[in-house]
């Protein structure tokens, strides 16, 4: 069990505290509850461009990495399509300093047209790179376009198009930030040998007096049921013939979301699994292939992707693929091989428990999604799942009807 405690500010931050007195060290990690799904469909790309803005000084700190590096602490981020997320570790004697630079970036940004400029270069350099000129790189462009027809997850983190972050104006940051960037849309957790009591005096000092902001609403567009079979062609210059195939899954809290990670890893969960073992070792189809999920808050994609070995026609390795698929739904899997895959990921929830950021991180996610205390029944959950689950789910979700398909075809 993981132990915690909670508290909210009058300005409605949420606060968790999580003590770990084996470690000399400390981590503070805000979640801010906006991602790639809550941007305007014509100024895409906003989360993440922000993800590198607030890197770029405070309204009273110019640079952020100087002091944290005096302190003898490191931070990043990353940003998705649900969540924006901030994190920092250091000794847990300054930790002080972590409250420092993260209560004035919530405060303010030093809005200022350089630094916008700088970091809407890196962010157009990234998408260029990895997008656009990178063999495969468009493909979940392509994929998420073609599963998705109303909910904001056609787009990817990145943004929809290159143009939206180079057409970036400051009112627009301005804007992006007062309206997500407050104290009523985060959580912030603080975890290592800490107290409470020191928490909770820091907290009120360093973001007491920080506006609250509104709460913010997402009332997303919800995608419909897909009634009818999507397929995309796509020729391009990559070296190999590869074949994505998606199904429309369950949301993140939604019992099934379990059950359907567990057929994942039956279907792609390292060298004895049933993909890899017929299609790739027995059949030689694949080069390598994988079958895995969005892990999304809303209904996101379950994917299965695979390079096909030179010379292999499409149709005869997508027949390969739906005869897997057929067996899933309409055999039962064993306990013996279900008990497998349960066993592969308590040890990962076990691993990722062990890193003091993982479970700070963690805490966030399980109070943004509606209570941090869910973070100690996740094997609970697992573990009730049962082969006739399996079965009813991979009947469910392998139907022709709600998949999109994308042929990435090589001009080689």
């Amino acid at each position: 069990m993981i132990q915690f405690e909670k508290f909210s500010l009058p300005n409605g931050l949420r606060v968790i505290v999580h003590r770990d007195t084996s470690t000399p060290m400390a981590v503070m990690d805000i979640m801010y509850d906006v991602g790639a799904r809550d941007e305007n469909p014509e100024r895409t790309g906003f989360a993440h461009l922000f993800e590198h803005l607030m890197f770029g000084g405070s309204v009273n700190i110019p640079n952020y990495d100087e002091p944290l590096q005096m302190a003898g602490g490191e931070n990043n981020a990353y940003t998705t399509n649900d969540l924006t997320n901030y994190y920092i570790q250091l000794p847990a004697e300054n930790l002080e300093t972590a409250f420092w630079l993260e209560s004035d970036r919530m405060l303010s940004l030093a809005f200022s047209e350089k630094s916008l400029e700088v970091q809407r270069k890196v962010v157009c350099e990234e998408f260029k790179e990895h997008y656009l000129t990178k063999p495969y790189g468009d493909v979940w462009h392509k994929l998420r376009a073609l599963a998705y027809k109303m909910h904001p997850y056609r787009w990817m983190t990145i943004g929809k198009e290159l143009s939206h972050v180079e057409k970036a104006k400051l009112e627009d940051v301005k804007e992006f930030f007062f309206k997500h960037y407050r104290p009523a849309n985060a959580i912030l957790v603080v975890a290592g040998n800490v107290t409470t009591e020191k928490v909770k005096e820091l907290a009120e000092k360093w973001f007491g007096e920080i506006p609250p902001g509104k709460k913010y609403e997402h009332n997303l567009p919800q995608e419909p049921e897909q009634t009818e079979e999507r397929k995309l062609e796509i020729n391009s210059n990559v070296p190999l013939d590869a074949l994505y195939k998606c199904w429309h899954i369950y949301p993140r809290m939604d019992r099934r979301y379990y059950i359907t990670d567990l057929i994942t890893d039956i279907l792609s969960g390292g060298g004895s699994s049933r993909l890899f073992q017929a299609l790739v070792k027995e059949k030689k189809l694949f080069s390598a292939i994988e079958c895995y999920h969005s892990g999304s808050t809303d209904s996101g994609l379950l994917t299965i992707e695979g390079k096909l070995i030179k010379g292999v026609a499409m149709k005869d390795a997508e027949s390969a693929v739906e005869e897997e698929l057929n067996k899933m739904k309409n055999e039962k899997v064993t306990e013996q091989e279900l008990q497998k895959v349960k066993n592969k990921v308590e040890s990962m929830i076990a691993f990722e428990d062990m890193s003091l950021i993982n479970r700070a991180n963690s805490l966030a996610y399980y109070e943004l999604m509606g209570d941090a205390s869910w973070i100690n029944f996740e094997l609970d959950k697992y573990a009730s799942v049962t082969p006739e689950d399996i079965l009813q789910e991979s009947r469910n979700i392998f139907r022709s009807t709600n998949c999109s398909t994308l042929y990435y075809l090589s001009e080689n």
